[in-house]
């Protein structure tokens, strides 16, 4: 058995509101176009998560919502909130369900997205990591607790603007 990483920047977000708070702040009209065609994605792979880790910010809450998935545990995390790799990770190794969805932001999902995967895919976006950017990594372990960097083996990476052609 294996565990599957699906590694999620949230969706675009709109800066129409300049009195909201970073926290607070929604998608923008193409940003909830990504988050449905990500969702549709993941469904044509069959990639469906169980376990959801998320920031609590409300651009990754709307993206998750827009996605149109089902998770059997659904956790929204504030340490995920514009999180250091290494927070991520931490929160990584608490999972307990086999594929597991993690919802963040830039810069800190761009550096663990390199520095969780043995090397890098073949892509032009792949180090800035876009808004929509996901990335499906497999584990040969079958523990979270045991996950460490530059182990796991990039599958697909995909961003929306591919995906809305």
């Amino acid at each position: 058995m294996s565990l599957t990483l699906i590694l999620t920047r949230h969706a675009k977000s709109s800066w129409d509101n300049p009195t909201l708070d970073d926290h607070d702040r929604p998608l923008n009209k193409r940003g909830r176009k990504s988050a449905q065609a990500v969702g549709a994605w993941l469904q044509q792979h069959n990639l469906v998560p169980d376990e959801v880790l998320s920031s609590t910010s409300a651009r990754t809450r709307e993206t998750w919502d827009r996605m149109g998935l089902q998770a059997v545990k659904i956790c929204f995390h504030r340490t995920l909130y514009l999180a250091e790799p290494e927070e991520m990770l931490i929160e990584l190794s608490g999972a307990t369900e086999p594929t597991v969805l993690m919802l963040g932001h830039n810069p800190g999902i761009a550096e663990f997205a390199s520095r969780i995967v043995r090397s890098a895919p073949d892509h032009a976006r792949f180090h800035d990591y876009p808004t929509g950017a996901t990335m499906i990594i497999r584990f040969g372990i079958t523990d979270w607790a045991d996950i460490d960097w530059h182990s796991g083996d990039v599958q697909e990476f995909a961003i929306p603007r591919e995906l809305l052609e």
